[in-house]
C-alpha cells in the first residue's frame, strides 16, 4: 500500500512539477523509494517461462504502433501503444498476469515501469519482445526450452 501511495504522490507531484523532475526532490524521493524495493526480474518474463496452455490465461498487450500490430502480432494480443499505457490502464485486468511487448522490449519496458509505479504489480515485460518470442518458438518456447539438449 505504501508503494501505491508513494507512486500516486510522485505522479501528482510530476503533474504539478516543472518540466524537469530532477529539480523536484519529492519526485526523486518517490522514484528512489520505488527503485529501492523493486526486485530484479520482477517485471520481466521470458517466453520460455510460460507454458503454451498458460498463454490463454495471460492478457497480452502489443505496445507497438497500430501499423506494426496490423502487420503482425502475437495471437490474442490487444494493441495499446506504449505511450498510451497509463491513459488506458483501466483496460488492464488486475486479477491475472499482463504481458506487454514491443519489438525488442525497450519501449514496452517504459510502459511497464510507469504502470508498476501506479501499482500494477501483475504487469510484466516480455523479454526480447516479439522478435525474441518468435525466435524462441512462440507459444512453444516453454516446451522447446524444457527438452533435453540434443533433442
Amino acid at each position: 500500500m505504501n508503494k501505491i501511495l508513494i507512486a500516486l504522490f510522485a505522479i501528482f507531484v510530476m503533474l504539478a512539477a516543472p518540466a524537469r523532475a530532477e529539480d523536484n526532490p519529492a519526485v526523486v524521493d518517490a522514484l528512489s523509494g520505488y527503485m529501492d524495493f523493486a526486485e530484479y526480474g520482477s517485471s520481466l518474463i521470458w517466453p520460455e517461462q510460460i507454458p503454451a496452455d498458460d498463454w490463454k490465461k495471460v492478457f497480452i498487450v502489443d505496445a507497438r504502433d497500430a501499423a506494426q500490430y496490423a502487420k503482425e502480432h502475437i495471437p490474442g494480443a490487444v494493441n495499446i501503444e506504449w505511450r498510451q499505457a497509463v491513459a488506458r490502464r483501466a483496460e488492464l485486468p488486475k486479477d491475472r498476469m499482463v504481458v506487454v511487448y514491443c519489438n525488442s522490449g525497450s519501449l514496452s519496458a517504459q510502459a511497464v515501469f510507469a504502470l508498476r509505479l501506479l501499482g500494477y504489480d501483475n504487469v510484466k515485460v516480455l523479454q526480447d519482445g516479439i522478435e525474441g518470442w518468435k525466435a524462441k518458438g512462440g507459444f512453444d518456447a516453454y516446451t522447446r526450452a524444457s527438452k533435453p539438449a540434443g533433442n
